[in-house]
C-alpha cells in the first residue's frame, strides 16, 4: 500500500514525532508507515486522515500486489 503521510507531514508542517502523539502511535510506527514497511489499521488510517484534514483515500492508495 502506498501512502503520502510524508507530504501530508510536510504540508502541515510537524514531525514525525508530532505526528505520533497527535496519532496516539510511535514515531516508529510513523516512520515505518512512511517507509512502506507497516500497513496501519483502519482506525490508525481514519486517525491520520483526520489530523491530516483530507479523505483517508488522498492518504493511503492501493498498489496490485495488495490484491495478491
Amino acid at each position: 500500500m502506498k501512502n503520502s503521510i510524508k507530504v501530508e507531514r510536510a504540508k502541515k508542517n510537524i514531525t514525525q514525532a508530532d505526528l505520533a502523539k497527535l496519532s496516539k502511535v510511535s514515531r516508529q510506527t510513523i516512520n515505518a508507515m512512511e517507509l512502506g514497511k507497516y500497513v496501519p489499521s483502519t482506525v490508525l488510517a481514519l486517525r491520520l486522515a483526520h489530523i491530516f484534514e483530507v479523505d483517508v483515500n488522498q492518504i493511503f492508495t492501493l498498489e496490485d500486489s495488495d490484491w495478491d
